[in-house]
């Protein structure tokens, strides 16, 4: 059995990005190369892409399109809901699919792609949506139910987003919905060596990190508005991000917004740019808590277990798929709610004890939800197809 990874059409399998859906492929890929009886796994990469790429699975390479511009995606969705396939975006993967077919009979695992089960519908292969977003929200059940007509299983990364998916489906194809939580590099992040420092003896300040895009949707703000209201100087806040993924281009409305409203409390806020991967385990690392103040419905936060495997304290919002991903071992807060956000974190900062017992059922919660056992739950849903 080998499997084929579709990621978005330009995206790049690389470490040198944050992006996540490349992340999940490199940890499922990473898990089965250690099996007994390994899988092949290959994921279909535009050949201008980044490199060095990851090597745990092997590079399909072909020569991409033109993206669909903005009239062409109100057009396919006109098309859509008229019951008509989606031509720009089928245009955009169809070189895609034109490698997948020189390749032998495989399964073929399309992230966040609802157009390739349909254009791979007449193939030998076997096509798996692998959903990490609400990808049919613009989708009719009837124009779903075509799309998908051939579909071996719809993968979900959290209960939350399946509820969603299910709920855009018809019966026959809510059936096939199956979810198959993220794991966590538990090698890679990893709790500092030694004892974490004594603050109190110290009198370094407590380090609160935020790390994600910076885009509303993520909450950075709704952090620093937490740090104007604590307004403590033995506390430290360092956001880090950008709106992409090039940490030396020109800072977004939002990024500006940021900084002024940093800029107008008392509270101690520190901006680094986008970091890649190959970095990111040792800031982490340089943080005392975690706090994911998300105000949309994430379905999965790859960072969140990123923290969690780090024994970090996490915080985050009760929304989405966050709670799965964290069980018991986070903290909790409603979203887009400031002052609750600077509640829990002063009960943490006022309290060793509890940053010590919180980080150590992090590092617990994290070891049971690794690679292995992602992989394990998926290679579970692929051999009951």
């Amino acid at each position: 059995m080998d499997i084929i990874h579709v990621i978005t059409p330009g995206d790049h399998f690389s470490a040198r990005t944050g992006s996540a859906i490349p992340t999940v492929v490199h940890g499922l890929a990473s898990a089965a190369a250690k099996d007994e009886e390994p899988v092949r796994h290959a994921v279909v990469v535009e050949e201008s892409t980044m490199r060095p790429r990851y090597e745990s699975a092997s590079a399909i390479e072909y020569h991409g399109v033109p993206g669909p511009s903005r009239r062409d995606r109100y057009l396919d969705l006109a098309r859509g809901r008229l019951g008509r396939p989606r031509r720009a975006v089928a245009r955009y993967y169809a070189p895609i699919a034109e490698a997948i077919r020189q390749e032998a009979p495989s399964i073929v695992l399309t992230h966040n792609a609802p157009v390739v089960p349909w254009l791979l519908r007449d193939s030998p292969h076997r096509v798996v949506l692998y959903a990490h977003n609400e990808l049919l929200r613009t989708y009719t059940r009837r124009e779903a139910a075509r799309t998908l007509a051939g579909v071996a299983g719809v993968v979900c990364v959290s209960e939350s987003l399946a509820e969603q998916t299910r709920a855009a489906l018809p019966d026959r194809l809510a059936d096939l919905v199956h979810v198959v939580g993220n794991g966590v590099d538990t090698l890679q992040f990893a709790p500092a060596a030694g004892s974490r420092r004594e603050h109190e003896t110290s009198g370094a300040p407590l380090r609160i990190m935020f790390v994600g895009r910076m885009i509303p949707e993520k909450g950075a703000d709704v952090l620093i508005r937490a740090a104007m209201i604590l307004g403590r100087r033995d506390l430290e806040f360092v956001i880090v991000g950008s709106q992409g993924f090039d940490r030396s281009a020109a800072l977004s409305p939002f990024e500006r917004e940021l900084r002024e409203l940093a800029e107008a409390g008392p509270a101690r806020v520190m901006f680094e740019p986008f970091v890649d991967r190959p970095a990111l385990p040792a800031l982490l690392r340089s943080a005392d808590v975690l706090a994911v103040p998300s105000r949309w419905a994430e379905p999965s936060g790859l960072t969140a277990g990123e923290g969690l495997a780090t024994g970090l304290p996490v915080i985050a919002s009760r929304v989405g798929g966050i709670p799965e991903v964290l069980g018991p071992a986070g903290g909790y807060v409603e979203p887009d709610d400031p002052a609750a956000l600077a509640a829990a974190l002063a009960d943490l900062a006022d309290d060793a004890t509890l940053r010590t017992r919180m980080g150590a059922e992090a590092r617990e919660w994290a070891l049971a939800h690794d690679w292995s056992w992602a992989w394990s739950n998926l290679r579970g849903v692929i051999q009951s197809l």
